[in-house]
């Protein structure tokens, strides 16, 4: 499941992992986040944190805080975050990834994630 507002980045990412035979779930703000969620049951979720109804961080707390999708590894990504600063009330997320990246890069982890 990938969550990004800019369309061109949610569209590259999910060809991306579609042309490595993944089923991929696009959603371009946050609204429904947890029942998307549900509703997909995603092996990994790609996040951005900066979204235009709010912030990814707010996301990945709810995500983590709901015992039926706690389990679920989720990759961040942001223009304006880095791995240092991006975590917010302590929540982090299994891993950070700042744009502009690198597709390889951006599989690379995907892949750590899943064998986890």
């Amino acid at each position: 499941m990938v969550i990004e507002d800019n369309h061109a980045i949610l569209d590259v990412i999910t060809l991306i992992l579609e042309s490595e035979a993944f089923n991929v779930e696009g959603l371009n703000k946050g609204a429904d986040f947890i029942n998307h969620v549900q509703k997909f049951n995603p092996d990994v979720i790609i996040m951005d944190i900066m979204l235009p109804d709010t912030d990814g961080r707010l996301l990945l707390k709810e995500l983590k805080d709901t015992a039926a999708t706690q389990h679920i590894p989720v990759l961040m990504i942001s223009a304006r975050y880095n791995a240092n600063n991006y975590s917010l009330d302590g929540i982090e997320a299994d891993d950070f990834m700042a744009k502009p990246f690198n597709i390889d890069e951006l599989m690379d982890k995907i892949y750590a994630l899943l064998r986890k």
